[in-house]
């Protein structure tokens, strides 16, 4: 095998999703047009622009809430499709939501263990009759769902309630829960939102500490102070199309850029 082959397939190994020429249309309105993004393994990816850009709706089109009318999609470089999103959790993609979606009602770590279900093997006959199998993956679970909720600095409040966690803590709940599916890609729709200076610094240290860790992240946010100290690559759209795509420091220099969030005298 040549060199050249070698450093190709290397690549090729360290991209973890890839999406092209993503089309979505609601009606008469063209919401997505040929978005595409290429994520490597290690990367926190920023996906930013002006309200109505289009970012949630291609954030849900990719983690399988919406079905596109055109596109392809690659995980790992094994082809895929975006359906359930049971299905693309199973597949590698994990995400968060803009508005909180917890279950209020169980306790921080029985959220944390519902996420690590995906990754079971008991099935649900082997659950009705308790098997030995069975009792061993459910304390596996527990076991893991304690950790998480360690690594993510809240395991102190494992036995509360979910719903009466705190606004930021009830958001590393929910990064934990994601991570208990062990993503390939751990997808972040707008997890500082709502939160105070103080938060948002807890929560840039723990999405550093989670890509030191190996993992990647997709992460759409409003804050593009935060984004651009974080991300390691942006790519902006407006009205449903890609406008730049780069590093932090070029995307903010980008003419086109500075036109969609300043206006053309800016520009």
């Amino acid at each position: 095998m040549s060199r050249t082959t070698m450093v190709q397939e290397g690549v090729q190994e360290d991209v973890v999703l890839v999406v092209a020429g993503v089309d979505k249309r609601f009606g008469g309105l063209q919401a997505l047009s040929g978005v595409g993004i290429e994520i490597r393994r290690g990367q926190i990816y920023g996906l930013i622009g002006p309200n109505g850009a289009g970012k949630t709706t291609f954030f849900n089109v990719i983690t399988g809430l919406y079905a596109p009318d055109a596109g392809s999609f690659s995980l790992r470089g094994v082809p895929y499709r975006p359906s359930a999103v049971h299905k693309v959790a199973e597949a590698g993609i994990a995400r968060t939501f803009q508005n909180i979606r917890l279950f209020g009602e169980m306790t921080a770590l029985e959220n944390v263990m519902v996420g690590r279900h995906v990754r079971t093997r008991s099935g649900v006959w082997r659950a009705v009759l308790k098997t030995r199998f069975e009792r061993r993956e459910e304390t596996a679970i527990r076991d893991r769902a304690r950790e998480l909720l360690a690594y993510v600095g809240i395991e102190r409040f494992a036995d509360y309630q979910a719903n009466t966690l705190s606004y930021g803590d009830q958001r590393r709940l929910e990064i934990a829960r994601a991570l208990a599916t062990d993503p390939l890609l751990l997808a972040l729709d707008e997890p500082a939102a709502g939160m105070n200076a103080t938060e948002k610094i807890a929560l840039r240290r723990l999405l550093e500490r989670i890509r030191g860790d190996g993992r990647t992240i997709l992460l759409i946010e409003h804050d593009v102070k935060l984004v651009m100290g974080l991300c390691d690559r942006v790519t902006v759209l407006d009205y449903g199309k890609e406008i730049a795509t780069g590093s932090p420091a070029e995307v903010q220099k980008n003419a086109a850029v500075i036109e969609a969030y300043l206006g053309t005298g800016h520009a």
